[in-house]
């Protein structure tokens, strides 16, 4: 997307693959600012930029709070160690959590199949 283009709220929602409640949702939890002109919205590239990082965090299970404090640490105009350490263990946590929960998944998967086998055997 050039630097000096900017989005509409339906092209957005395209862009993104996501409802318009949702775009309105973080809008109102002010995870975005688009510009407002009467009713229209429009997203340049900075919002544009937020949402992707709100679709990578949503997309490695942060909470959307969890992904203010990102966002907030990422638009920081001076990153310090504090803030480069926070989201290492913001990364941290949540890589244990998507191990933990791999985990149970393929628990449940090898359960299912020794289901399916003992069932099929009976057929």
């Amino acid at each position: 997307m050039p630097s000096d283009t900017r989005l509409t709220f339906k092209e957005m929602c395209a862009e993104f693959d996501v409802t318009p409640r949702t775009l309105r949702y973080y809008e109102y939890i002010e995870l975005l600012q688009p510009e407002r002109d009467g009713r229209a919205r429009f997203y340049h590239p900075r919002e544009v930029a937020r949402m992707k990082l709100i679709m990578r965090g949503r997309k490695f299970g942060f909470s959307l709070e969890e992904i203010r404090q990102w966002l907030d640490m990422y638009n920081s105009d001076h990153q310090n160690r504090a803030q480069m350490e926070a989201v290492v263990e913001f990364a941290d946590k949540q890589m244990g959590e998507l191990i933990s929960r791999r985990e149970q998944i393929e628990e449940s998967i090898a359960e299912l199949k020794a289901l399916r086998d003992q069932v099929a055997k009976g057929l």
